[in-house]
């Protein structure tokens, strides 16, 4: 029974700030900042969940794993890291795929 309504957390937080309240990639937790990197690596192709799991170190055979990888993608998602435009294929938003000259006149070559 809970007294008060107040409940004390069961472990640490693992806060995925907004992406535009964040300095960059280094604000996320290790295994966020992973995810994120095989997202860089997957590039338009995508990264998928099962892919995720593996990322993380967690047995990709186990559809409990694979759905906690989904729903830590989900996650960045909804926080403005990665989109989703097709069902299940996670990538970068397309400013961030564009490299650092994108955007700036005279950029690239």
């Amino acid at each position: 029974m809970v007294v008060g309504g107040s409940r004390k957390p069961v472990g640490p937080r693992r806060a995925v700030p907004h992406r535009e309240n964040a300095a960059g990639v280094e604000d996320l937790s290790v295994d966020y900042q992973a995810i994120m990197a095989a997202a860089t690596a997957a590039g338009a192709d995508g990264l998928g969940a099962r892919r995720a799991a593996v990322v993380l170190g967690w047995d990709s055979a186990s559809a409990s794993r694979v759905e906690g990888a989904r729903a830590r993608l989900k996650r960045l998602v909804e926080r403005g890291w990665l989109i989703e435009e097709k069902p299940g294929r996670f990538t970068l938003p397309a400013r961030e795929q564009l490299g650092d000259d994108a955007g700036r006149p005279g950029g690239g070559s």
